[in-house]
């Protein structure tokens, strides 16, 4: 069973900068690709960053330049922050982090999702 807690989220201004942290504990986690999901109030799910196994990295082309995903594996937990710089306001919503196992044949773990608002 894997767990994932997301936190680092608040309200900055346009320009701003936040970090986001999660932390997915559990076995096998090294197996794991892991990637940040936000949804903002009557907008569709979209990935936003995510780091392979392997620590390949992609990004949602709205924030190629902005945000950096990176990832530390111990040996029963991963921890993966998003940099996010240069903030605006079209980048408010909940930010999910997912702990996907499904190239192992495991399954997707979700956490409870943390705020990002971005506002003056």
């Amino acid at each position: 069973q894997v767990e994932v807690v997301e936190s680092g989220g608040g309200l900055v201004q346009p320009g701003g900068s936040l970090r986001l942290s999660c932390t997915a504990s559990g076995s096998f986690l090294q197996l794991y690709d892991m990637e940040w999901i936000r949804q903002a109030p009557g907008k569709a799910r979209e990935s936003v960053a995510q780091i392979t196994r392997e620590g390949d990295t992609h990004y949602h082309n709205a924030v190629k330049g902005r945000f950096t995903i990176a990832r530390d594996n111990t040996k029963n937990t991963v921890t993966v922050t998003l940099q996010m710089n240069n903030l605006k306001p079209e980048d408010t919503a909940v930010y999910f982090c997912n702990a996907d196992g499904r190239r192992s044949g495991r399954r997707e773990n979700w956490g409870q999702g943390t705020q990002v608002t971005v506002s003056s």
